[in-house]
């Protein structure tokens, strides 16, 4: 099919999600035709590197042929029953796979089909739990300034985005907000760990103030994503964790975009005591990386925790759980959290449903997916991976109009001292002509390539991202 066809068709037809569409009537949509590894093709042959995983989904490349060999086994199998009076083999696998992988306590998963959703579920879970034990008051919810959980109603109403929040302010419950540990808020001369503990102590101050009308705090772990990549120190969320206990909050983790082996471990969660350090950064402190390895995690024990790190009452997962294949999300909760809706009443049991809940499909894909991981050491790999990257990523990173630059596992980002307030626009195009596809937020550029990314692909990606940044300075 000509590209311009599909052009033509796609905006006469198509209304594409978070977009202006009156912008394409300048910038043209890409018309993908098929994609293979860390590459997406035109209908021209054009390529284009995936540096973003396709939205922070795409962990194992395009069209991998082992994902794609077990959701065509599952296609000839099942291709989708109802969860409510049914049940199935891939989502009984998935689930038990998840508990043994997840933080301790992780035991029991519900099912939808994208991150919104999950969080909606982990919000309503929550309250309604609350509820069962006699405490409907405790229905509120607090998250971290600059937050981002999704964009329906619920999960909207705990998103601290303006760009979001004002279209649909009339239909939100308004909840509270409380400082981002995001280290590039930091005062002069404040290290990391010293600016999040400060701001743990504001969120005691608010949890002291108003637990009893709080359900839970929601929190993304490690890197706050849709407010610039903001990353922050692993020790506020063992703070975050001990004052949601000592206040009685529950401790929701969006993980959607973060877990999945995102930051070096599998679930972030995991890095809250005795964190890696990122390798690169401008704006920390030495004190920061005292007793840090850069390459590989070393958690030490704690109470709730398992290994290391923290569990949450509530971990929130989608995006790369299906590998980029398939609409996929799930929460998963505690056995306390269970047991409080386990009882002869429908009215104490959890009031929420989807079609496509725990679709065959998916969790095949998912399995894969997992499999991958476990078959191929993926950790491991991702963290000599990062670290070459971070070597050669030093020129980027030392460029005279780049700002804060940051890492996080297989998360890289930077702001650039552009001129241009269209800069965002700008970059995106420019990367285009130079194979790239990287969508920046504002002034910030950002990588999250698929984990399969080559020595080659990386050294392509930095050197034509340094010729679009003295392009645009």
């Amino acid at each position: 099919m000509p590209n311009s066809d599909l052009l033509a068709r796609s905006r006469a037809a198509v209304w594409h999600p978070c977009t202006q569409m009156k912008r394409h009537e300048a910038l043209p949509l890409v018309p993908i035709a098929r994609g293979e590894g860390a590459w997406l093709y035109d209908f021209d042959g054009r390529r284009y590197l995936d540096a973003v995983s396709s939205w922070w989904v795409n962990l194992f490349g395009h069209c991998n042929p082992r994902i794609n060999a077990a959701v065509a086994d599952q296609l000839g199998k099942l291709e989708h029953v109802m969860l409510a009076g049914f049940t199935h083999e891939p989502a009984v696998q998935l689930s038990e796979r998840l508990a043994q992988l997840a933080p301790a306590g992780m035991g029991h998963c519900f099912y939808a089909s994208d991150g919104a959703s999950a969080v909606e579920i982990a919000l309503k879970m929550s309250a309604h739990y609350w509820l069962n034990l006699g405490k409907p008051d405790k229905n509120g919810f607090v998250s971290l300034q600059n937050s981002y959980h999704g964009e329906t109603l619920g999960a909207l109403s705990v998103t601290d985005v303006a760009l979001f929040r004002n279209a649909y302010g009339a239909l939100l419950k308004h909840h509270a907000t409380v400082p981002s540990p995001d280290w590039r808020l930091a005062a002069q001369g404040e290290g990391a760990r010293d600016y999040a503990l400060r701001c743990a102590e504001l969120l005691e101050a608010h949890l002291q103030q108003h637990h009893a009308s709080l359900a839970a705090f929601i929190v993304e772990p490690l890197v706050q994503g849709a407010a610039g990549m903001a990353m922050y120190h692993p020790v506020y969320l063992q703070r975050a964790r001990a004052l949601c206990d000592r206040y009685g909050v529950h401790l929701i983790a969006d993980e959607i975009a973060v877990g999945m082996g995102r930051t070096g471990t599998m679930f972030a969660c995991e890095q809250a005591e005795n964190p890696p350090c990122p390798p690169l950064t401008k704006g920390g402190s030495a004190g920061d990386r005292k007793g840090c390895n850069s390459s590989t995690p070393s958690p030490s024990p704690l109470p709730n925790g398992g290994d290391g790190g923290i569990s949450p009452d509530f971990l929130c997962l989608s995006k790369g759980i299906s590998g980029g294949y398939l609409p996929l999300s799930l929460v998963m909760c505690t056995d306390n959290i269970y047991r409080a809706f386990y009882a002869d009443e429908v009215a104490r049991g959890f009031l929420h449903s989807h079609s496509y809940s725990g679709n065959p499909l998916a969790c095949r894909a998912a399995l894969a997916t997992l499999d991958i991981f476990a078959q191929d050491g993926v950790l491991e790999a991702n963290r000599s991976k990062a670290a070459r990257f971070n070597h050669i990523l030093r020129p980027l990173a030392d460029h005279p109009k780049v700002r804060h630059f940051r890492n996080t596992g297989m998360i890289w980002a930077f702001e650039v001292d552009s001129p241009h307030r269209d800069f965002a626009q700008r970059c995106f195009t420019l990367a285009l002509e130079r194979e790239l596809l990287l969508r920046p937020m504002d002034k910030t550029v950002y990588f999250m390539p698929p984990y399969i990314i080559g020595d080659a692909e990386m050294d392509m990606l930095v050197a034509r991202t340094l010729g679009i940044v003295a392009h645009l300075c």
